[in-house]
């Protein structure tokens, strides 16, 4: 990690979500000299390591032109680091992005459009990335189903890149870190 460009030192402090607070994971928010380091506002997968603890993640964007970071209760454990902690962490960029996991459901509708599926294999890692996040970033199904629909229209038409879509969440206010549980 340490000869990488790119590699941001902070620490941050372990929160909480509101909405789950039973839940064993938590979350931290990146301050904005580390997410600025970073190559794009949206998803963006980064290494590094937490208290020490090596780790391979992909960040969210907050909405606020930065970015956060789910921790799991096995990554935090091994950490040795528990909810309320400030945490040290070392992070930096991957050098190649990982192909995203493709939601079943478009799976399936990439296997039954061959036209949007060529475009589709025709687009970068990151357009992928930009596409999946678009369709599974609806809270509704109704609006999850449309934008599935209309993700293999725009595909099959030869759109390589999903439109009017602010991966950051700046803009459109569609992205945030999750609410922090109150102590």
């Amino acid at each position: 990690m340490t000869g990488k460009k790119n590699v941001s030192r902070f620490e941050a402090r372990l929160l909480r979500p509101a909405e789950s607070p039973d839940a064993s994971w938590a979350f931290l928010v990146l301050p904005a000299q580390a997410s600025d380091l970073l190559p794009r506002r949206g998803r963006t997968s980064v290494e590094g390591t937490l208290n020490g603890q090596p780790f391979r993640a992909t960040l969210e964007p907050d909405g606020r032109l930065s970015h956060w970071l789910k921790v799991d209760e096995a990554l935090r454990e091994a950490a040795g680091a528990a909810i309320g902690d400030t945490v040290a962490l070392e992070i930096a960029p991957v050098a190649k992005e990982p192909e995203p996991e493709l939601p079943p459901e478009l799976r399936q509708a990439l296997d039954d459009a061959p036209e949007a599926r060529a475009t589709w294999e025709g687009t970068t890692t990151l357009a992928r990335v930009d596409w999946i996040h678009w369709i599974t970033s609806a809270r509704q199904p109704a609006i999850r189903a449309k934008r599935l629909a209309d993700a293999c229209d725009m595909l099959a038409s030869g759109k390589r890149r999903v439109c009017c879509f602010d991966p950051s969440g700046h803009y459109s206010k569609a992205f945030g870190a999750p609410e922090a549980a109150e102590e």
